[in-house]
């Protein structure tokens, strides 16, 4: 069969598993997405799975193309692999105080 062409891709439909906000970071078990509405839980609604977002990060130094994870029960970023979700990629270096961190997805 032939391949058939059915979307971008920069935006997935979701069917999320609890009440997301307009902004909440996604995990999607091997990278994660940016809600880009509000989704009641059970509910269809988009994620952004490529971009570059502000996203809050753990303490420490980050350096541009220095690869994140997702830290979903602190709800941050981390350089830390471990059992984290990769998320992407630094696009510009935060320090180690800074709040947030700009991220790749996708």
């Amino acid at each position: 069969m032939a391949a058939i062409f059915v979307q971008v891709g920069d935006v997935i439909d979701y069917t999320a598993a609890e009440d997301l906000s307009f902004g909440d970071v996604v995990d999607l078990t091997t990278r994660i997405g940016v809600a880009g509405a509000a989704i009641a839980r059970d509910a269809a609604g988009p994620v952004q799975v490529t971009g570059v977002y502000r996203i809050p990060k753990a303490t420490g130094a980050v350096t541009v193309g220095q690869a994140l994870y997702w830290a979903k029960s602190a709800k941050n970023l981390t350089t830390t692999a471990d059992s984290n979700t990769p998320a992407g990629w630094a696009v510009a270096p935060a320090g180690s105080e800074d709040p947030d961190v700009l991220v790749k997805i996708g």
